[in-house]
Order: structure tokens, then sequence, then C-alpha cells
């Protein structure tokens, strides 16, 4: 049965171009979800957009001589143009500074407080001693005083999972430039969580089947759950909407409560730029509609436990009540919040502030997209922590993509055009050909199944398994030899593009855009798997570059499409280019192998 999917990915922050280990954790996944849903029937939407509020862009801004809106202007067409090339299928790809987000994050901000679930109080604000700047909680580290942890931030620890103020660090440091913070009293509006915990609480033991480090952060967090503050001492952010609070010079909505908020903002601005303005709410007000969050684990508490308690506040369902916005509606709930492990290098987190990063732009312009959303998916961080070496790119690469899947594609349409100059006419079928093409129909419902459940890894194994099969045919029929028995050659031939043809399919969620290209080799028209554009578009007197696409047009289905024998073929070329094997022990010029 179709149904409305709500694919909602993890906003990048816009103060720097994205690594590899941002998109292994958020954008590969995403992807190979939202292409395959709609290839299976299903109404998608995906959105996300670029995070640009917070002290950490006004550093970055500070640091090349720009104000915060230009840095965030820099780096959101940064990111967008290397989320293009990746080929990530927004259905809207935008961004937290536009006039829409703030009108919605200003009414789930006065949902909440009018259900009363937002309080004022006053907390301990780290303060920068040379700046005189609020400090992101982000941005400090210092030890866990839970569980011991020398790498805990300001906001949470990634060790034990609990969620942490600042000043509750011990030895806290800025992780800008060294200095030991300064806490001044200060007052800030709180989203009171623990009225809404035994509703958490109750949700969460229902989520059987989500991935297991999800639900253990989460649980952990539940725990010693507190209220949180969600305004900040700085001008950077979306003004607070109460009388006293608006005009404030120096107060803001902070930045991780106005960006999970981007999801149903970005869902907002879809719809009003689709010419239905309420088209958002099939995937945010119907209960039958599914919504899965796509991040790295260090975002899982933000959208398991934080992001639901909002959700749950604006639509009055906590301890204390409250009543649906009109405007908004009953927000839904998660389906599942689906959470990628660290991709590491050499064991460390693969981190431009740590100093050790492969920008995603720098490898799209080497060795091209599908190369690198093959790695992520059969060799990435999707259960556990996985190191990122160029030893394994190049085998995964050579020995799989090119001598495997490469191979096939290649030899299978270069013997029918050289023999035929077209897709050759099946005869009598053996039970070679019968198994081998019963095998692959049959990896429809296993590689669907696979990436439904979100277990992509599972899911293109078993696609290359099919490939495998059908290269072992080819070895085993020999067609090459069938001169004298045309007949049976032309079968063969037949038998092993219709394999190709399936395999495609089966890998077009993970490679689509080496599917257009066996799409077309195969003597095919037209757009089978649909690419994102950049867009420039205006909201109020901004002008933004977006990311969308006409999905809705492309020929990709999740089913056997039949060969048509009498199909011109031409000579095709390589699939993949194998790569020199010197890159697997120096590495890249832009990013080489050091001691």
């Amino acid at each position: 049965m179709c149904s409305d999917v709500l694919a909602a990915v993890a906003w990048p922050y816009a103060n720097g171009p994205r690594h590899i280990g941002h998109v292994s954790g958020f954008g590969v996944p995403s992807d190979v979800f939202a292409r395959y849903m709609r290839m299976a029937g299903h109404n998608v939407l995906m959105v996300s957009g670029s995070d640009e509020h917070g002290t950490a862009i006004q550093v970055k801004a500070d640091s090349e001589g720009l104000t915060a809106r230009e840095c965030a202007d820099k780096y959101h067409r940064v990111i967008a143009s290397d989320l293009q090339g990746l080929g990530l299928s927004y259905d809207l790809y935008t961004r937290t500074t536009t006039p829409n987000h703030y009108r919605v994050v200003q009414e789930v901000f006065k949902a909440l407080y009018d259900n009363g679930y937002v309080t004022a109080q006053t907390q301990m604000g780290a303060i920068s001693p040379s700046t005189g700047r609020t400090l992101p909680d982000r941005f400090i580290e210092g030890t866990c005083p839970i569980c011991d942890y020398t790498g805990a931030r300001g906001d949470q620890c990634d060790n034990c999972g609990n969620q942490l103020d600042p000043a509750d660090l011990i030895n806290p440091v800025s992780r800008i430039n060294g200095e030991t913070p300064r806490f001044v009293e200060t007052e800030h509006f709180f989203l009171d969580l623990p009225k809404v915990a035994e509703q958490l609480t109750t949700w969460l033991d229902s989520r059987e089947d989500w991935r297991p480090n999800v639900l253990k952060f989460s649980h952990n967090l539940l725990e010693k759950i507190r209220p949180r503050a969600i305004t900040r001492d700085l001008d950077w952010g979306v003004p607070v909407p109460l009388e006293g609070w608006v005009d404030a010079p120096m107060k803001r909505i902070y930045v991780w409560f106005d960006a999970v908020i981007g999801y149903l903002s970005a869902s907002i601005e879809w719809a009003r730029r689709s010419g239905d303005p309420d088209a958002w709410r099939r995937f945010w007000n119907e209960e039958t509609a599914q919504s899965f969050y796509f991040m790295g684990k260090d975002n899982i508490v933000f959208h398991s436990v934080i992001w639901p308690g909002i959700l749950l506040g604006a639509n009055g369902q906590g301890a204390v009540g409250g009543e649906i916005k009109p405007a908004l509606g009953e927000l839904q709930l998660p389906t599942e919040v689906v959470s990628s492990e660290f991709m590491t290098m050499r064991g460390s987190k693969v981190s431009s502030s740590r100093g050790a990063s492969i920008f995603v732009g720098d490898f799209l312009d080497e060795f091209g997209p599908d190369a690198l959303r093959y790695f992520i998916a059969v060799a990435g961080p999707e259960n556990q922590d996985t190191d990122f070496t160029w030893e394994e790119f190049v085998r995964r690469v050579n020995f799989e993509l090119a001598n495997e899947w490469g191979n096939l594609v290649n030899r299978s349409i270069s013997m029918a055009h050289k023999n035929n100059g077209a897709i050759p006419r099946a005869g009598e079928l053996t039970e070679a050909d019968r198994e081998l093409l019963d095998a692959s129909v049959a990896a429809f419902e296993t590689v669907g199944e696979h990436i439904a459940a979100r277990r992509f890894k599972a899911g293109i194994t078993e696609a290359m398994r099919i490939v495998s099969l059908a290269n072992k045919y080819l070895s085993d029929q020999e067609p090459w030899k069938l001169k004298d028995d045309p007949a049976r050659r032309d079968t063969v031939l037949h038998v092993a593009l219709q394999v190709v043809s399936d395999c495609n399919t089966l890998l077009t969620p993970y490679l689509p855009h080496s599917a257009q290209a066996v799409f077309e080799a195969l003597g095919n028209q037209g757009v089978w798997a649909a690419q994102p554009e950049l867009r420039e578009v205006t909201d109020g007197e901004i002008t933004y570059p977006i990311l969308t696409g006409d999905y809705a047009a492309q020929q990709a289905v999740w089913e056997r499409r039949p060969v048509v024998a009498g199909t011109p073929l031409a000579k095709p070329s390589p699939l993949f280019r194998k790569l020199d094997e010197k890159l697997a022990t120096e590495g890249p010029s832009w990013a080489p192998i050091r001691a």
C-alpha cells in the first residue's frame, strides 16, 4: 500500500564545506531511502537545509572578515552545490535564515509558551573572556561529571548520552581558542522537558524496531531529563516572539531549537513553492503518514527526545495539557530516528574542527558521486564506527564497481552490439537461464525489504550478489564460443541483458548517476533517475539557492523492466574507471596519506 513518507534529513552547519563523514551519516542513507520509496510508488517528501544560526557562524565569519549573514550565504551555496553533485534528491533543501523559517519557529515557540511548556528562569551562561560573546554549548569541551569522559561537550556527552550544561563540565575549555570560559547569570526561556517526560518514555518504549544505539542514547537522557534553555545572549538568530523580548538586541532563540523546527518549516516552504500551501499537512498532520529522520549519532538526542518533546508540547499532549493550534494542527512524532555511527580516519572522527577532513567537493571532482555513494552504502558506518582508508576505497572501486558491475554491463552490451547491433531475441530457456532470471526477479523483494527497513548495507550486498551470479553465468555459458549456435548465443545475451537491466534497477537508489548511463546504454531514452536542480528563489527581500527536482517525471520504478528485442545498442563506454593502485598507499594530492 502506498503512503505519505517524510524523509527528514539532518541540517548541515553552514560554517564550512562538508566532509565525507557528514554525508555518510545524513546524506547518502537518506537519499537511498527516498529514491527507493519513490520507485516503490510512495509519496515522498525529502527536506532539509543549511543550519545558519549560532555563535559558531559568527566565529567563522570573524575569521574570514565577513558578517554572519555573508558567511551563511557563502557556505550555504557551497554545501548546496556539493549535495547536488552527490545527487541527493531533495524536494527542498533550503536554509534557516528565511522569513518563512522565522515565522514557523516563532509559531512553534508561541504554541509551547501558550501551552505551558516554556518557562523563564536564570542559568549560568558561558562567555568568552576575550570577546565577551556567548559561547555555544557545543564549542565547550571538558570532562563529563557523570562518566569522566574527557571529550564531553557542553550540550551532551557522546560517551554516556547524558544531557549536560557547559557549567556542569569539569575543566571546561573553549574549542575556539582554548581559553577557560567565564560563567555569568542570565535569564532565558527553557523548554520544560520534565513536563513531557512520561509521554516521551511511553512513546520511546513503543519504538522496539529502532536501531539499538538510538534507543540507548535516548533512554539515558530520559533518566535525568531536565529543562533545557532555548534562548541565548547573542544577536544572530530568530527573535523571541514575546513582548519585551522581541526587540531585545542580545536575546535570540538558540540554534538547536530553531534547527529541528526546520523540518517543519522546510515542508511548509516546499508546499508554498509547489502551489498547494496545505500540501505539507499530509506529511505532518495525518496519522497514516510516516516520518524518518536521518543523521549521525551525535544528533540522536535532539531528534529522539528533544524534538518529540517539542512536538508533544506544541500539541498540548504533556503533563499540563494544552491545545492544538489550528495553524499547526496535530504534529505527528517521528516514525523512526535513523542514526548512523561515525566515519573515522585512522581511528579519529573525520571532522574539519579536528583537522582530519576529506571534503565532499574535492572527492566529487576527483572520483565522481557514485564511487563515494557506493563506498558509504557498502562499507559505511551504518551500525558501527567505520574507518575510511584509501586502500579500502581503491579495493571497493576496482574489484566491485569496476570488475564486477562495470564489467558485467560492458561485456554484455559489447557482445550484443558486436553480434546483433541490438538486444537479441531469446529462444528456448535452459534451467541455468531460468535460475538466474528467477534469482534476479526475487531480489526486488529482498533488496526492497532491506532498504525499506533502513538496512542499506544488506540491500546493496544482495544486489551485488546478483551481479556476481550474472558474471558467473556468462563465464559458464561462454557466449563468445557460440558462433556456430547463434540462437543459443542470442538467448544467453538476452538473459544477461535482462539481468543487467534488473541489477541496474536494484542499484538505482544507490548509484543513480551510473544507473542513468546504463539505462541509456541499454537503448532507452529519457530520464531514468532524476537528479536535483539548483535554483535561485526569493523569500521576502532575500534571494538564495535551493535544491529541488522533478522526481515524479522519472521512469525508474521498482519492478522488472523487460528488455525489448530489437532495441538498437551502441558500443558502450566503461561504466567505472579503475583507480591507480598508488592511491591506496599515497592518497590523492589534496588529501595525502601521512605517516
